[in-house]
């Protein structure tokens, strides 16, 4: 019988990286970014494939790994609309989406799928953002959603546990949503809006 340890490396490894995802990571991990793990950036993928998402929205674009594991899955005229702090950020996500071959004018309304990747404590305010401007059938996802495993552990009260515990809470208990938790990476808490 396999351990939790084996299944979680299993499930990571179960969808294999590109190797512009692969350039793309090794330039998130050098830039101090941290890039989704393999199997929320599979997570993604399919779920921007299964709603068909023509318009997507990422908040945290870090250096683009989110970001072509997204545009993967999307439809081949769909676009993403990513939005970080960091300038430098953008720039090195510019240019790994142009690596993997993508065309400018896939990166770039905002109504198909939010993905909730910036920085944790201003996620309330992108979530409030995200509810607004979601249409129903869209998907939000957040990640980080278990956040270091602290998440379903109420002891735990520093602020970032605090913060991904609400933003889980808020999409399992509003009627607007149909949620879901997923054990992938640090966690990926996805909502449907109704």
């Amino acid at each position: 019988m396999a351990d939790k340890a084996q299944t979680w490396v299993y499930t990571e490894d179960y969808v294999a990286e590109s190797d512009a995802l692969t350039a793309a990571r090794a330039v998130a991990t050098e830039m101090g970014a941290t890039p989704v793990s393999p199997g929320t950036g599979a997570a993604l993928r399919m779920l921007a494939a299964v709603s068909g998402a023509r318009a997507v929205l990422e908040i945290g674009t870090g250096a683009g790994v989110s970001g072509l594991w997204i545009l993967d899955g999307m439809a081949s005229d769909g676009v993403l609309t990513t939005i970080d702090s960091e300038s430098e950020l953008l720039g090195h996500a510019r240019r790994n989406f142009a690596a993997a071959g993508l065309s400018s004018h896939r990166t770039r309304l905002i109504a198909d799928m939010v993905v909730l990747d910036g920085d944790l404590e201003e996620t309330p305010q992108y979530l409030d953002h995200a509810v607004r401007i979601l249409r129903p059938g869209g998907t939000i996802a957040f990640v980080h959603a278990l956040w270091r495993d602290q998440v379903a552990d109420p002891a735990r009260r520093d602020a970032h546990t605090v913060v991904a515990r609400e933003v889980v809470n808020y999409l399992r208990d509003s009627d607007e949503f149909v949620p879901a938790l997923l054990p992938v990476g640090d966690g990926l808490a996805v909502a449907v809006k109704r």
